[in-house]
């Protein structure tokens, strides 16, 4: 790779104008109006989370079905995650739920477009505009999605994306925090660095509050950039393998596809399957070879997350008939037709 060698080479590994590229171009290929390279999707929540105003005293609205990192940075922020309860068949955020979990205290709903299935941003994004508050996209298994054929992260006051290892792109390690106000670029910019203001000579600036070291830098942007040359045709292959689930599946009888809502075009990160017995679906494309899980444990299950749920009635009924199913770039006409196959067999 001649240029991540030119980087390499040049002495100027730490963040420049590979990382400003980089961000140019997710900018225009993902129709984002601002996007900031950071060195983790957890980092851009974590300063997406505090320019909403989480902190101490502060709640956030948040879902259990998620990877822990969404409600760990909640309380690095001081503030208190508030789990409210999923819809049971798309494991995204209830409205309703939602409507219920605000109170004074609400500074932000954090909605995960889960599995890169999109949430009903319509009502959310009315919700949070009724009550004052932020919407924080976790956009982190939904790059190249849309809702209401608008680029996914754009309706949200903010949004992050993942450039970890095992998400639709990768820069090895990375992310993309996405501002829908621009007046926010120079406050997020501190937060990435340290809370001082880069180009500014140290003898210069002040510090006015601190911040973290969440930079890209322009070894992970060069491969970023790489990436982005051929990112469209591997969510292309994403979402062709999980419309053909979508129709192959829906026939067979104990297995439902998890339903997709009408403004919505997902990126299937993973395909969300609803069975009557998952534990058997596992152990039939076991058999073949073919890896399927529930992914995540539910947070609200971890000591750290118990004391801040109540009941989740929904969540549990989706989680208990949840498996997932592998639909990305790598699974071939052969892979998904021989995992229908066994289903259908099975």
């Amino acid at each position: 790779m001649p240029a991540l060698e030119e980087v390499l080479y040049s002495g100027m590994i730490g963040e420049g104008e590979a990382v400003y590229d980089f961000e140019r171009r997710f900018c225009a290929q993902f129709g984002l109006p601002v996007a900031l390279a950071t060195s983790s999707g957890t980092g851009s929540l974590h300063v997406a989370l505090l320019l909403a105003g989480a902190g101490p005293e502060r709640e956030v609205i948040t879902t259990s079905m998620t990877a822990e990192p969404t409600n760990t940075v909640i309380m690095q922020t001081g503030a208190t995650p508030v789990f409210a309860d999923v819809d049971p068949d798309t494991g995204n955020l209830s409205p309703d739920a939602i409507r219920a979990a605000i109170s004074e205290r609400t500074a932000a709903i954090c909605v995960v477009h889960y599995a890169g299935y999109p949430a009903d941003l319509a009502a959310l994004r009315s919700i949070a505009d009724a009550h004052g508050i932020a919407l924080v996209e976790d956009c982190a298994h939904a790059l190249g999605a849309r809702y209401a054929g608008k680029p996914i992260g754009t309706i949200g006051d903010s949004a992050i994306f993942s450039l970890q290892a095992i998400k639709h792109m990768t820069t090895v390690d990375g992310g993309i925090l996405a501002l829908r106000d621009a007046d926010q670029t120079l406050l997020a910019k501190q937060f990435r660095w340290f809370g001082l203001t880069k180009g500014v000579p140290r003898t210069e600036v002040d510090l006015k509050r601190p911040g973290f070291k969440y930079n890209m830098s322009n070894v992970t942007a060069t491969i970023g950039l790489a990436q982005l040359e051929h990112i469209d045709s591997l969510i292309a292959r994403h979402r062709d393998n999980g419309r053909f689930f979508d129709r192959e599946l829906a026939g067979i009888a104990g297995l439902r596809p998890a339903p997709v809502a009408t403004d919505a075009d997902p990126s299937y990160w993973l395909y969300t399957l609803l069975a009557d017995n998952s534990d058997e679906v596992e152990r039939c494309l076991g058999a073949i070879g073919v890896n399927a899980s529930k992914l995540h444990r539910p947070n609200h299950l971890h000591s750290a997350f118990a004391p801040f749920a109540g009941p989740l009635p929904g969540l549990e009924r989706f989680y208990d008939r949840l498996i997932h199913i592998p639909c990305g770039w790598w699974v071939d006409d052969e892979d998904r037709q021989r995992i229908v196959d066994a289903l259908a067999k099975g």
